[in-house]
């Protein structure tokens, strides 16, 4: 049952971000996004996985954390991205 509960968590957090980057990508700036807090979002995804390694419980939220992390990670290459077209513009 936690499984299932830690999942709906996962679903909630990961639909947000797919909206966050698409949103970061058509702005084309970096200027109200935050790099540290997008590490910390990834940062702990990757402390989840490592959980679920270490653990053995290498079940269906383990995939579903993986998504996730991709996710975040093509939100930090949309940031570089938008870092890059902010000094272009200048």
């Amino acid at each position: 049952m936690s499984s299932i509960f830690e999942t709906i968590m996962l679903v909630c957090f990961g639909l947000s971000w797919p909206i966050n980057v698409i949103k970061a990508y058509k702005a084309r700036t970096a200027k109200a996004t935050s790099l540290p807090f997008i590490l910390l979002i990834f940062t702990g995804y990757i402390a989840g996985i490592s959980s679920k390694v270490v653990s053995g419980q290498m079940n269906y939220v383990f995939v579903v954390y993986l998504i996730n992390l991709a996710i975040v990670l093509l939100n930090i290459v949309v940031y570089f991205r938008n870092v890059a077209l902010d000094k272009n513009s200048r």
